[in-house]
C-alpha cells in the first residue's frame, strides 16, 4: 500500500523538447495534471502549448533557466505541482536537486539522491562495483586528481586510454588519446568541458576497449525491494562518444549473455538500494567478455525501443514507484518481442565533422506509417537553439523482426523532412543501408571504420534533383504571375507563338556550378538541360509542399519548401538546397576564405590563445568554442600572422561571425 499522505495529482516536467513532451504524454494518459517550465527561446515550443499550465524560468542559456534548481521549485510551489519529473539531462542526475524536492516536500520522480550521488560520479560508482564485483575496465579512478598523478598513472594504462568526466556522460568530457604526448593538453580541454558541462572537473582514466559493442541493460526497481531488468539495448553507433542508432534487443545477444549482463545489472542496482528507472552500460567485448561502463540514474533517451519490444511504459512505471506502489513485475513476466531500432535526428553537419548547427525550421513533417513512432518537440517555424542540445526527434520503428524493423526505418527516413538546418537524416539512412549494420555486426568502431571523411563530404545532389528544382520554381512563378494577374489565362502557361521560351538557373553546390536551361514542351511538360546532360520533367500535380512528376518515364514524388530565395528539396529521401545564383551575380562573400576565421556556429568564444602580430602555423588552435554543449577548436587553415583579432574571449558570437584575421603566406 502507498503513503496516501504524499501522493500528488499534478507534475511538473523540469525539461525541454522532445524529453518534455514524452513526458507530458505519458502522464496526460493517466489523468494528471502537466507544468511545463520554459526559458524565453522556448516560449512558443512543443512542450509548453502541451502542458496544462507553464512556467517561464530565465533566458536562454541553461545555467540561467533550466538548470536552476530554485526557479524551478518555485515554479512547482507556485503551480501547485506536487512532484518533479526531470526526464533525462539537465537535472535528471543532480543529487542536490533530488534532495531538494524531498526536502521542499515535492516528490522527485526518480532515484534517491544518495543513488544518484553514489552512480552521477564514474570514479566513485566504479570503485563500488569493483567492491560489488561486477566487471570493471581497468584504470585509474582515484581521488587524486593533480595532473602529475593522473600523468603518473597513465603510463600503467595500455594504449590507447580514454579520459572520461567522472560526473557526467553523454561523450561530454571524454577524449580518446593515442599518444603519451598527447594526455597534457587532453587532461586541459577534459576538464574544462567537463566544467562547464557537469560542474566539476574530476577525471578518470581507463583502457580504451577496442571496437567494442555499448550494450545496456535496463532496470527497474520498487521501494519493496523488487528489482528486474527489461532486457538489453545496443547502443554501439555512435559518434563523438554519443549515441546515434539504437536497437534491442542486441543483434548478437544469446540467453546465456541476457542473463549474464542482466543479472550483473540487477546486482549493481541493489547494491545502492536503487529506486525508479535506471541503466547499467557494459562495453561488450568481441570475446564475449564485458566491463561496467556506467549507471545512469535516470530514463535514456533510447528508452523506447524497450518500450516497444517489452509493451510496457516506464514512464508510466516511473509515476507508479514513485506514487509508493509495487513495481508488480517479476523477472518472468518480461517477455521480449519482436524488434525496434530508434535513431536520433541531430541538427549537425555530417560533412564538418557532425558539427551542430542551428537556425530555422522552415518546414518538419514527421513519418507514419505501421509500426512507426516519432519523439519531438519542435514544429514548423520554430528555431533550432545554439542554447541547446542538436538532438531534434527520434524516430522508433518496430518489426517482428530485425529486417522488419531496418525496412521500415529507411522507408521512414525517405519520409522524413527539416527543411532550414541541416540534419543528419541523409546520414542516419546511409548507415541503415551500410551492409555492416544490415549484418548486425557495427561495433562502435562503426561510424570511423564505414564512413570515412571522404564518404561523410558533402555531395552535390544529382542532376536530376537540380533540374526538379528548376521546374518547380519555375511552376511556383507562373503561379505568382497568375495570381497577379487576372487577364492571363492557366491555359496560355508556356505558350509562346515562336519558338518555346527558355528560362535559365544556375545552382552552386560547393565548387560546382550547374547552369540550366528550361524548355517547355508542353503546358506541364519541360526539357532541363546543360552542356552535357538533359532530361525531360513534366508536373503531373503541385501543391503546397509535395509535387508528383514523371522523370523521364519514371513517375516520383518530391517534397519541397521555398523560403527565399531557396528552395528546399527532398527526392528519393536525399536533401537538397537550390538557389538561383544569376540574381546575385557580381556579389562577393566578403567574410570567408583567405585568412579569415569565422565561428562555425553560434556558441561562446571562451578563450582565444593567440595575439595580434603572432604568427602561426597551419593546424594551430586560434581560439575555442563552446556551443550546444561541447568545445571545439577553431585551428588556423595556413600558415600566417594574425593582423586583427576582432572578438572578444567570454562573449558569444554567431555563426559566420569574423573572429580573427590572418595575413597568410603566399
Amino acid at each position: 500500500m502507498s503513503d496516501t499522505s504524499t501522493r500528488f495529482t499534478s507534475i511538473l516536467i523540469a525539461n525541454r523538447g522532445e524529453i518534455a513532451c514524452r513526458v507530458i504524454r505519458s502522464a496526460k494518459s493517466l489523468g494528471y495534471r502537466t507544468v511545463a517550465v520554459y526559458s524565453e527561446a522556448d516560449s512558443n515550443a512543443v512542450h509548453v502549448q502541451m502542458a496544462d499550465d507553464a512556467v517561464c524560468i530565465g533566458t536562454g542559456p541553461v545555467n540561467e533557466s533550466y538548470l536552476l534548481a530554485d526557479k524551478i521549485l518555485d515554479a512547482a510551489r507556485q503551480t501547485g505541482a506536487r512532484a518533479i519529473h526531470p526526464g533525462y539531462g539537465f537535472l535528471s542526475e543532480n543529487a542536490d536537486f533530488a534532495q531538494a524536492c524531498v526536502d521542499a516536500g515535492i516528490t522527485f520522480i526518480g532515484p534517491s539522491a544518495e543513488a544518484i550521488r553514489l552512480m552521477g560520479n564514474k570514479a566513485e560508482a566504479k570503485r563500488r562495483m569493483i567492491e560489488a564485483d561486477v566487471p570493471c575496465v581497468p584504470g585509474y579512478e582515484g581521488i587524486d586528481q593533480s595532473d602529475e598523478t593522473l600523468l603518473c598513472e597513465s603510463e600503467k594504462i595500455e594504449l590507447p586510454l580514454m579520459v572520461k568526466a567522472a560526473a557526467g556522460g553523454g561523450g561530454r568530457g571524454m577524449r580518446l588519446v593515442h599518444e603519451r604526448e598527447e594526455l597534457a593538453n587532453t587532461l586541459q580541454l577534459a576538464r574544462a568541458e567537463a566544467l562547464s558541462a557537469f560542474g566539476s572537473d574530476e577525471l578518470i582514466l581507463e583502457k580504451a576497449i577496442i571496437e567494442p559493442r555499448h550494450v545496456e541493460v535496463q532496470v527497474f526497481a520498487d521501494s519493496y525491494g523488487n528489482t528486474i531488468h527489461l532486457g538489453e539495448r545496443d547502443c554501439s553507433v555512435q559518434r563523438r562518444h554519443q549515441k546515434v542508432i539504437e536497437e534491442a534487443p542486441c543483434p548478437i545477444m544469446t540467453e546465456s549473455l541476457r542473463e549474464r549482463m542482466g543479472a550483473a545489472a540487477v546486482a549493481a542496482a541493489k547494491s545502492i538500494n536503487y529506486r525508479g528507472a535506471g541503466t547499467v552500460e557494459f562495453l561488450l567485448a568481441a570475446n564475449g567478455d564485458f566491463y561496467f561502463l556506467e549507471m545512469n540514474t535516470r530514463l535514456q533517451v533510447e528508452h523506447p525501443v524497450t518500450e516497444m519490444i517489452t509493451g510496457l511504459d516506464l514512464v508510466e512505471l516511473q509515476i507508479q514507484v514513485a506514487q509508493g506502489e509495487p513495481l508488480g513485475l517479476t523477472q518472468s513476466d518480461i517477455q521480449l518481442q519482436g524488434h525496434a531500432i530508434e535513431v536520433r535526428l541531430y541538427a549537425e553537419d555530417t560533412a564538418q565533422d557532425f558539427l551542430p548547427t542551428s537556425g530555422p525550421i522552415h518546414l518538419w513533417s514527421a513519418p507514419t506509417g505501421e509500426g512507426v513512432r516519432v519523439d519531438t518537440g519542435i514544429s514548423s517555424g520554430q528555431e533550432v537553439s545554439p542554447f541547446y542540445d542538436p538532438m531534434v526527434a527520434k524516430i522508433i520503428t518496430y518489426g517482428s523482426t530485425r529486417e522488419v524493423a531496418r525496412q521500415r526505418m529507411v522507408e521512414a527516413m525517405n519520409s522524413t523532412l527539416l527543411f532550414g538546418t541541416k540534419t543528419n537524416r541523409d546520414f542516419l539512412k546511409d548507415c541503415l543501408q551500410n551492409e555492416v549494420f544490415i549484418a548486425g555486426e557495427a561495433t562502435t568502431a562503426f561510424i570511423g571504420d564505414e564512413f570515412p571523411a571522404e564518404k561523410l563530404a558533402e555531395q552535390a545532389p544529382a542532376f536530376s534533383s537540380d533540374a526538379i528544382a528548376a521546374v518547380i520554381e519555375l511552376q511556383l512563378q507562373h503561379q505568382q504571375d497568375f495570381a497577379n494577374s487576372v487577364n492571363v489565362a492557366a491555359a496560355l502557361k508556356n505558350w509562346s507563338n515562336a519558338t518555346p521560351l527558355r528560362s535559365r538557373k544556375r545552382y552552386q553546390h560547393g565548387d560546382e556550378t550547374v547552369d540550366l536551361w528550361i524548355t517547355p514542351t508542353d503546358k506541364d511538360g519541360y526539357t532541363v538541360s546543360d552542356d552535357e546532360r538533359s532530361c525531360q520533367i513534366t508536373i503531373l500535380s503541385i501543391e503546397e509542399t509535395r509535387v508528383k512528376l514523371l522523370l523521364e518515364n519514371r513517375k516520383t514524388e518530391a517534397r519541397y519548401h521555398k523560403q527565399g530565395d531557396t528552395l528546399y528539396l527532398s527526392v528519393d529521401g536525399i536533401s537538397s538546397s537550390h538557389r538561383d545564383e544569376i540574381p546575385f551575380d557580381g556579389q562577393l562573400d566578403q567574410n570567408t576564405g583567405g585568412g579569415n576565421i569565422i565561428a562555425p556556429m553560434h556558441g561562446q568564444l571562451l578563450e582565444i590563445k593567440v595575439q595580434q602580430g603572432d604568427h602561426v602555423k597551419a593546424g594551430q588552435t586560434l581560439a575555442i568554442l563552446e556551443a550546444m554543449k561541447m568545445f571545439y577548436e577553431i585551428v588556423a587553415e595556413a600558415d600566417g600572422k594574425v593582423t586583427d583579432i576582432l572578438a572578444q574571449a567570454g562573449t558569444q558570437v554567431a555563426a559566420e561571425e569574423l573572429l580573427i584575421q590572418l595575413e597568410t603566406a603566399q
